[in-house]
């Protein structure tokens, strides 16, 4: 969904909530700003291996572009059950910060790139699994239960942010009011809502480790652009969450959709 889909209103049907303060406001157009920054981290990452995005993806042979939809999803799900319960225990404090899973995911990436294609797939579980933690992570900043089923709905929602080549590269605002169901179908509805969109962006990763050797620097360095994507998607997804908790739904997105339509940060009044 892009911001041309939704219609904008001018006024607010939602009672009992505060109205956006002028610092408010500003801190809409800051996250608008911020996802429109987002885009270019994954932009530098694909020219890291010097080449445009269609050039990259000619990389992959049919065979593997045609597994990526359902690797996406295999990765997706596997996530969002390690990434909790790792967690717990002596995992607990293994990279627990943004800095420390760029670092993981770095490794990670390095290793599945050594050998190519094959390696690249059989590493995709673990980055997946730390960009997963990573966005928990910043839920848990703006008072989400990392926790709690609910919120690992809203982190495997973040997921669902295009990537280079898409029209609606962007968070899906439709996920920021809603009220995900704690099933086993909502949870398969879901993933198969974010998945093609999540594949996209592993096929640049995948495209970048195709190369065996070479791959390994390619892995490294798309790895850590992919989790500081998604860490910027996510303090957009959870700070309009947390705006939209005391503010209501429609003004915050309102406000979010005309700060990326006018990108100049709102003029403060006395």
């Amino acid at each position: 969904m892009t911001k041309s889909d939704l219609p904008m209103k001018t006024d607010n049907p939602e009672s009992g909530f505060a109205p956006l303060t002028a610092a408010q406001k500003a801190q809409v157009a800051a996250l608008a700003q911020r996802q429109q920054r987002a885009n270019g981290i994954l932009m530098k990452a694909i020219s890291f291996v010097g080449g445009q995005v269609d050039d990259t993806l000619k990389l992959l042979p049919a065979s593997a572009r045609d597994q990526i939809d359902s690797a996406a999803r295999v990765a997706l799900r596997q996530s969002y059950e390690l990434a909790t319960k790792s967690r717990s225990g002596p995992l607990a404090r293994i990279g627990d910060s943004d800095a420390g899973h760029k670092v993981m995911a770095t490794i990670s990436g390095a290793l599945g790139g050594v050998g190519g294609l094959p390696t690249a797939l059989a590493e995709l579980p673990v980055a997946t699994t730390m960009i997963f933690r990573a966005v928990q992570g910043v839920a848990r900043q703006y008072g989400e239960d990392t926790t709690s089923e609910e919120t690992r709905m809203e982190c495997l929602a973040v997921f669902g942010a295009g990537g280079p080549g898409n029209d609606d590269d962007a968070v899906d605002t439709s996920f920021i009011g809603a009220r995900l169901g704690i099933t086993g179908a909502a949870l398969n509805g879901l993933i198969g809502k974010v998945a093609p969109r999540f594949a996209a962006v592993l096929s640049q990763k995948l495209a970048t480790q195709a190369v065996p050797v070479l791959g390994a620097a390619a892995g490294a360095g798309t790895n850590y652009a992919f989790t500081d994507y998604y860490v910027e998607m996510a303090h957009v997804h959870f700070g309009l969450r947390q705006l939209a908790r005391a503010h209501g739904e429609d003004v915050v997105l309102d406000a979010f959709h005309a700060a990326l339509v006018d990108p100049k940060p709102p003029v403060k009044t006395a």
